[in-house]
């Protein structure tokens, strides 16, 4: 999974580590990640951590070569890292804050879903989630560029979908609505984090979502 560091993605972790998986952690920072393998070790599971950025095309690229050499497939795929950018107008965003909306919503996961693919297909029952976000079907002034590279993610992940008819891969979106991450805080600064869901509230349906039990197939789900 992506983004595994904090917020969603970790919660995530611990939780279907603690379901038994091994979780194949992949973020930026190599402390977060250590973090995020302490609590998934209290929970009585295991975890590979990867240090990546999601800019590094050669790395996805290494990453589904990796998985496969040590394991020949991949159970379940996260794709939860995500940019919200800058909150701005469109006509004030910048060439290079826009470019990295697309390098990380869009680009990493399109180079995820070619790099695990064929692991996915190896696998009994491949499950792929991606998160989105309510701005996708939204036009809110100065949310733009998030929101056009969510609405980018949900048609490449529903695109995905609609290939992977007939085969044993089940993909989703999941919406998680306001939930208390740091991303929430950067983008609602005078809001109260008590008011929100916590990511470990979440974590349950991703966890029934990735399992090889869930029979949903191209749904974009909203938590709340």
């Amino acid at each position: 999974m992506t983004g595994a560091s904090r917020g969603i993605g970790r919660a995530a972790a611990v939780a279907l580590g603690k379901a038994g998986a091994h979780v194949i952690c992949v973020a930026r920072t190599v402390g977060g990640l250590e973090e995020t393998d302490d609590e998934i070790t209290k929970a009585g599971g295991t975890a590979t951590l990867v240090p990546l950025n999601l800019k590094d095309a050669a790395a996805i690229d290494r990453l589904g070569a990796s998985i496969f050499e040590r394991w020949k497939k991949l159970d379940a795929f996260l794709g939860n890292a995500g940019s919200l950018g800058v909150l701005t107008p469109l006509t004030h965003l910048d060439p290079k804050a826009f470019q990295e909306l697309l390098d990380i919503n869009i680009t990493a996961n399109w180079r995820l879903i070619r790099s695990l693919d064929p692991l996915l297909r190896a696998s009994d029952a491949g499950r792929a989630v991606f998160i989105t976000s309510g701005s996708a079907a939204r036009h809110t002034p100065f949310w733009g560029g998030y929101a056009m590279s969510k609405a980018a993610l949900e048609s490449l992940a529903l695109t995905y979908a609609a290939e992977c008819e007939g085969t044993n891969i089940k993909v989703n979106l999941v919406n998680p609505g306001p939930i208390r991450t740091l991303m929430r805080m950067r983008a609602m600064p005078g809001e109260d984090p008590a008011t929100l869901k916590k990511p470990e509230e979440l974590a349950p349906l991703l966890v029934e979502l990735l399992s090889p039990a869930s029979s949903k197939q191209g749904e974009r789900i909203n938590f709340q």
